[in-house]
């Protein structure tokens, strides 16, 4: 089979048409089978061998963590998308399925004609093309010229400056609705294909100086990427660390108390108005920008609503611009796994002021799409695999 096999385990037929539709419109994806259950889900793996799994929560006889238990009973390393519901409720369960194995989430379609069907469409794509493009990749040889995916990055000016707003609104805005209801067709060629664009050179306006803050920009592949890094990251770190992971709003909180559990540091998500305290992790909330100021008596993040940077909010550009501003060559920026290209530039510009800069290599990366784009502009210093950027991060906030 030349596509990525899709199976769809959720109690509601409504809700399997509806991704499957969403799969088959995709032209690289195909629908392996459907399962009204985590059992007959069971069941149907061995006869329909899907590259990837899209697992509801909520499903009678064995439920979305039942599956996930059993999943890692049986060895079975098959990835799994889960379907949430925007609840409270429906977060914390999320964390508990990426805790038991799940690799990432999208919140659940509401409807066909939902005027939000075309994003929920299209982060569902992108992310059963990358984590079941992977898989097949390295299970069964799938090609990256067969595969020929991998939604295009959206394009946007650059920006010169930060929209500061001296008094954010602290409620949250909701963005304008999408209009459109297909899932786009416009692909480029798969993000683990090794570049052959040649690497250009920045050269600095100053040396590195004394790391004062992380900034840490990360995408598809995220979640179990940062519990990797943060479960085994120095407690003796005194830098604070600001991370942009691309989630929804409602699960941010959610996410960093799951974080918080398992790393010696303290894991929060960011406030306007956090102090920058050392040795303390801030997760930019969903759907706002992050940023530094310098305060007389400390630093402090502010939480921004601003437009939407390279497609995201919050924006990784947004970050390291705000960082590379404040902060020049007291700073280390790491850019890890991701579609598309957001964080890339302003890596760029960190770099370019001084600042240390670390990017997850492609072997480890389950999209080697955002730091490949930084490592081709010259802004990583150096590539790390997965399991070796905690010790690298802690040799340099510690000055090892």
């Amino acid at each position: 089979m030349d596509k990525i096999s899709v199976l769809i385990v959720d109690d509601s037929a409504l809700m399997r048409n509806l991704v499957s539709r969403i799969v088959e419109s995709a032209p690289n994806l195909c629908v392996a089978a459907t399962a009204m259950n985590g059992q007959f889900a069971l069941e149907k793996i061995p006869l329909c061998k899907p590259d990837v799994i899209v697992l509801d929560v909520e499903m009678p006889v064995m439920n979305g963590l039942q599956f996930l238990q059993e999943r890692k009973n049986r060895g079975i390393d098959i990835p799994v998308v889960m379907l949430s519901s925007l609840t409270s409720n429906g977060a914390v369960v999320t964390m508990q399925c990426l805790e038991m194995g799940a690799c990432d989430f999208i919140q659940k379609p509401s409807g066909a004609i939902s005027l939000d069907i075309h994003k929920v469409a299209e982060k569902l794509t992108e992310k059963l093309i990358s984590y079941g493009g992977r898989y097949a990749h390295d299970k069964r040889g799938l090609s990256g010229s067969v595969l020929n995916t991998y939604l295009e990055p959206r394009e946007e000016p650059p920006a010169t400056t930060i929209a500061r707003p001296a008094r954010p609104e602290p409620a949250v805005t909701t963005p304008k609705p999408e209009t459109r209801n297909v899932v786009p067709l416009s692909f480029k060629t798969p993000s683990w294909t090794v570049s052959t664009k040649e690497k250009k050179e920045i050269v600095p306006l100053r040396e590195p100086g004394q790391i004062e803050l992380i900034a840490i920009g990360i995408s598809t592949g995220g979640p179990n990427a940062l519990r990797e890094v943060f479960a085994n990251i120095s407690g003796d770190i005194k830098q604070p660390i600001l991370v942009v992971q691309h989630m929804p709003a409602g699960f941010t909180a959610e996410f960093a108390n799951s974080l918080d559990h398992i790393c010696p540091l303290e894991v929060k998500e960011a406030q306007d108005g956090d102090i920058l305290k050392p040795g303390r992790i801030l997760i930019a909330p969903g759907s706002h920008h992050i940023i530094v100021e310098r305060k007389k008596l400390a630093s402090i993040v502010r939480v921004i609503d601003t437009e939407p940077r390279n497609g995201h909010r919050p924006s990784v550009d947004v970050l390291f611009e705000s960082v590379a501003q404040v902060f020049q060559n007291h700073a280390l920026g790491i850019i890890m796994t991701g579609m598309g290209r957001d964080g890339a530039a302003q890596l760029a510009e960190m770099r370019k002021q001084g600042a240390r800069t670390l990017g997850q290599d492609e072997k480890s990366s389950i999209v080697y799409g955002m730091p490949k784009v930084a490592w081709e502009m010259g802004a990583v210093q150096e590539q790390v695999p997965l399991s070796g950027m905690a010790e690298a991060i802690n040799k340099i906030a510690l000055g090892r």
